[in-house]
């Protein structure tokens, strides 16, 4: 009896430790912030002070950046609007400008996590 008991403890925190890892889920990309949004980036104007950005969905936005406009990469280090290019997968916090368009407050580089596609688009799947 003692040994039965033992045995089905051992088979528990067994299946336990197996299955702990996919509960993790390999969270290695910095937690976004609220407000952000995911773009890739389509062009970057910096004479005249814009960025288009693409959603997911394909559709595309035009964003004005300032010299108040924060540019980050996935470690938070600086970064500088020359260093965006076309292709670029950021995060962007914006907010409305006095005209109405869209002003980039911070724009973080960096990957689309599986995790983070789950936790955005497949919220109910």
């Amino acid at each position: 009896m003692k040994t039965e008991i033992l045995t089905r403890i051992a088979g528990l925190l067994m299946s336990s430790l197996l299955v702990m890892p996919l509960y993790a889920g390999g969270r290695v990309a910095a937690t976004p912030a609220a407000g952000e949004e995911f773009f890739i980036i389509s062009s970057v104007d910096a004479k005249k002070q814009q960025i288009v950005l693409k959603r997911p969905t394909e559709v595309t936005e035009l964003i004005r950046v300032t010299d108040k406009t924060a540019y980050v990469d996935e470690d938070g280090k600086p970064l500088q609007l020359k260093d965006l290019r076309a292709g670029d997968t950021v995060y962007v916090t914006a907010s409305t400008g006095r005209e109405g368009a869209p002003v980039a407050l911070r724009i973080r580089k960096g990957i689309m996590t599986l995790d983070e596609l789950h936790r955005r688009y497949l919220k109910f799947q």
